[in-house]
């Protein structure tokens, strides 16, 4: 089999590529730009991030682990479709005191969309596209629909990231690093003598400053509690995300969370810990993965963040494909703007993006 492989020069795809070609199959390494030149970053930007002005050394470790390999390599230029699709929806989101989360979007239009789809337009053929994302993929002959399932280290699983991802790609996509942990899989670098073994994780989809990427004005506004105290100003909404504890300057009895925003206040609302928990949830936009949609309500598990474990939670169809999703346990810091992942049996039925919550 012919397979593409997005490189990314860590040690995930470097061992997914080392695996495929050890099984027989002809490989070929792809590493997608996506750097936008016109970025007018601050301060010193860590190596370790998915969008860096040090995008050139990664493809420079990437070029070399495939020539280490004596396989085809490129790099596929999606900077204009990521420009497009990824930052401008972070910035409208920030600006509209929602919480995006650029991995996901990036995942479903970018690297499992235009990533394939542009190296096919170079000319590159391939029958299948592989990653090294810790989760797993598979084909359910009863309903007939491909399923993502959590990978196997439940500290790395990526499942959550991948829930937007339609049929067409999942069929398409081939993931062997789910059914590893990642120790292993470092092992399993160091036995193919890769240089990358020990090579840390990226840590976020950005290490600087989110106001490189923003480039907004300073708008003052004031830290607010729920019922309307003033307690000092910031300058701007975009700066904060529900949860946040550090950086508000705010003298105060006990630590403050940012509990949410007044948009058109321009108002920072915060609070104590106790004041973070949420019962529930409304979430819309929804995309459905193992199953084809929901029409009445079930008891399943979900995750607001990549990082949680699955935690029980019952669904309830609302008007307008919205979901209400009550948690058995409430929940600290839901984020507008930030996606819930429904999970049964450790399979992703399905995700949406959450759009208020509930006390």
């Amino acid at each position: 089999m012919r397979i593409l492989i997005g490189m990314s020069g860590g040690v995930d795809s470097s061992t997914v590529a080392c695996m495929l070609k050890e099984q027989g199959h002809e490989v070929i390494g792809a590493t997608m730009s996506i750097w936008d030149k016109n970025t007018k970053f601050s301060g010193d930007i860590k190596a370790d991030s998915c969008f860096s002005p040090h995008e050139a050394e990664d493809v420079e470790t990437a070029k070399a682990i495939c020539k280490q390999l004596d396989i085809p390599y490129y790099v596929v230029d999606c900077s204009a479709r990521y420009k497009q699709m990824v930052l401008d929806n972070f910035k409208s989101e920030y600006k509209a005191g929602r919480t995006p989360n650029p991995c996901v979007i990036c995942n479903s239009y970018i690297k499992f969309h235009a990533l394939p789809e542009e190296a096919r337009a170079q000319g590159i053929e391939f029958d299948k596209f592989a990653t090294g994302h810790y989760a797993q993929i598979r084909h359910n002959e009863i309903t007939g629909r491909y399923e993502i399932m959590r990978g196997v280290d439940n500290t790395k699983d990526q499942s959550y990231f991948l829930y937007r991802l339609n049929q067409e790609q999942l069929s398409q996509v081939i993931m062997p690093l789910g059914a590893y942990t990642k120790a292993e899989v470092r092992k399993i670098a160091a036995g193919y003598g890769l240089a990358v073994s020990d090579k840390p994780d990226s840590q976020d989809f950005y290490s600087g400053d989110i106001n490189d990427i923003l480039q907004n004005e300073p708008q003052i506004g004031n830290f607010v509690t729920t019922d309307g105290r003033v307690l000092g100003q910031h300058k701007g909404i975009w700066n904060y995300t529900v949860g946040q504890r550090r950086g508000m300057g705010i003298a105060a009895e006990r630590p403050l969370y940012v509990l949410g925003f007044n948009k058109d206040k321009n108002e920072v609302v915060v609070g104590f810990e106790e004041e973070c928990e949420r019962s529930g949830l409304i979430a819309g936009e929804w995309c459905w993965s193992a199953i084809n949609g929901l029409d009445k309500e079930l008891e399943c598990e979900a995750k607001i963040r990549s990082s949680q474990q699955p935690t029980p939670v019952r669904v309830i169809p609302l008007p307008e494909g919205k979901m209400e999703v009550k948690f058995f346990n409430r929940q600290k810091a839901i984020a507008a703007g930030q996606s819930v992942v429904l999970y049964q049996n450790n399979i992703v039925l399905g995700g949406g993006i959450i759009e208020s919550s509930a006390n």
